[in-house]
């Protein structure tokens, strides 16, 4: 029982946005929080009687409820551990709720009615433009920052935070950006059309199957972001998406050490420096989660193990995944049909939430990877090397080299951005006319799942296979390959 009691208690622990805010503080990162509202923050841990009921404050992602129920007074009491010094909790009627004084100003019951609304809930001007950041106290050079993307589903462009260490800020944001979107349609690219094929082919599928367990695992966890105040929301872009486990660290963990995995012994390099490279990719991404103030500690240690699991059975499978990729004369329709299953499944998990629309991009892409790696292999294009021409060695870098590489990336990427333009163009109405969705306001309309779903399919199936079939083709015709 003891060993149980310290367990539970290291979980509350790690959860705690307490924990969070300190660690940003410590970054010099600190909020325009009012110090009424600051102190009136309350962490309300619930269990919940259905799961339409959590989705309903989705977009409140900062009230950090917490689906566990209470067996008896002692465990119920271990909620306040970790929660920092000068808090305390109440218990009545099962509902548990964290208050906090500062400054001899006490709570009394009396919540924030916008304290935790979507992780950002008060904006500097409600705020009075107040400074509050526990141990962040005293006048240091800074520079106010609003978070760079908007809430991609509500729109949020969250409040004002002052930034005190500008290396760590952009150290943190280049480590997020490589958990991003943008990263991954050049990263892939790259390592595909200029080092690798056979290796960036398999990456995606070990991508593809990282990130949907763990888009999955967070719609069927519904468990919230760390709530603000206390936790200064640096990034708002994810934050009506659910916390855990943290699929930036599952795919910040997943991509580095694959990569380090297939190259080893392919490519000639040293070991130290292929695991130094994958460890220091991978403690970036991870960090950066808690310094964006998305993720709580416990959200972070999950993703990474989580992602390690992954692997462990994911990575000896892949010669046989990708020999029936290539192979087989029934992949294509096993191909396109796992994938939609696999769509479909996530789809009714939960309400429309801007995770399901990237699993189903993800899903997309991979299909239309693993499509296009039959279709070359049938055609005898972008052939494997022999065992005999292994290992390869790095060339020595040049002009010529480094512009040739340049070019085709660039041709590359805009062959890429205009099929995804002109695909978009034309499956966005003609599914909202398939399915009679009014298809005036786009946002809405993709809100639905029979537009969503083959929406982005399509278009990033069609985007996945020219990355490997139709731009390299076109590169063999230009004499660029």
């Amino acid at each position: 029982m003891e060993k149980s009691s310290r367990i539970v208690e290291l979980y509350y622990y790690l959860q705690d946005p307490h924990l969070v805010a300190r660690f940003q503080c410590i970054c010099g990162v600190r909020g325009t929080f009012s110090r009424s509202v600051s102190a009136g923050s309350t962490a309300t841990i619930t269990t919940s009687s259905s799961k339409e009921a959590d989705r309903s404050h989705s977009h409140n992602n900062g009230a950090c409820h917490h689906h566990i129920t209470s067996e008896n007074d002692k465990l119920e009491s271990l909620a306040v551990m970790g929660a920092g010094e000068g808090e305390k909790v109440q218990t009545t009627a099962g509902v548990r709720k964290r208050t906090v004084e500062s400054s001899g100003v006490k709570n009394s019951g009396e919540e924030a009615g916008n304290a935790a609304q979507n992780g950002a809930a008060v904006s500097a001007a409600t705020a009075g433009g107040e400074t509050v950041g526990k141990g962040c106290e005293g006048p240091q050079a800074s520079s106010t920052l609003k978070p760079l993307r908007k809430n991609s589903l509500t729109g949020d462009s969250g409040q004002e935070f002052l930034i005190e260490n500008r290396f760590l800020f952009y150290l943190f944001t280049f480590g997020t950006e490589l958990g991003n979107e943008l990263f991954y349609i050049t990263f892939f690219p790259w390592v595909m059309w200029n080092m690798d094929a056979f290796v960036s082919r398999r990456l995606i599928m070990v991508w593809v199957w990282v990130m949907y367990l763990g888009q999955c695992t967070k719609d069927v966890l519904g468990w919230p972001r760390p709530a603000s105040p206390p936790v200064v929301k640096v990034e708002m872009f994810y934050n009506s998406e659910y916390s855990m486990p943290s699929t930036h660290a599952m795919s910040g963990t997943a991509i580095p050490f694959s990569l380090f995995f297939l190259t080893y012994g392919r490519w000639e390099y040293p070991f130290s420096l292929g695991f130094s490279l994958a460890l220091c990719w991978c403690l970036v991404v991870c960090v950066s989660r808690i310094y964006m103030g998305m993720h709580s500690i416990l959200d972070v240690i999950a993703g990474v193990l989580y992602s390690s699991l992954i692997l462990l059975f994911f990575l000896p499978a892949l010669d046989l995944i990708d020999n029936f990729n290539l192979t087989c004369r029934y992949a294509p329709l096993i191909i396109i049909s796992f994938h939609l299953g696999l769509g479909l499944f996530s789809f009714n998990l939960d309400t429309w939430s801007t995770s399901r629309g990237d699993t189903a991009q993800i899903l997309g892409t991979g299909a239309g990877v693993a499509l296009a790696s039959h279709v070359n292999h049938l055609l005898g294009l972008m052939s494997d090397p022999t065992p005999e021409q292994l290992p390869f060695t790095f060339p020595t870098l040049s002009a010529g080299l480094v512009g040739v590489a340049m070019l085709r990336f660039v041709l590359g990427v805009l062959a890429l951005v205009a099929t995804r333009a002109l695909m978009k163009a034309i499956t966005i109405p003609l599914v909202c006319w398939v399915f009679g969705v009014p298809s005036g306001d786009v946002r809405k309309a993709r809100q639905h799942m029979e537009v969503e779903l083959p929406y982005r399919y399509i278009v990033y199936g069609t985007v996945g296979f020219n990355v490997l079939f139709l731009v390299p083709l076109l590169f063999s015709y230009m004499q660029l390959s």
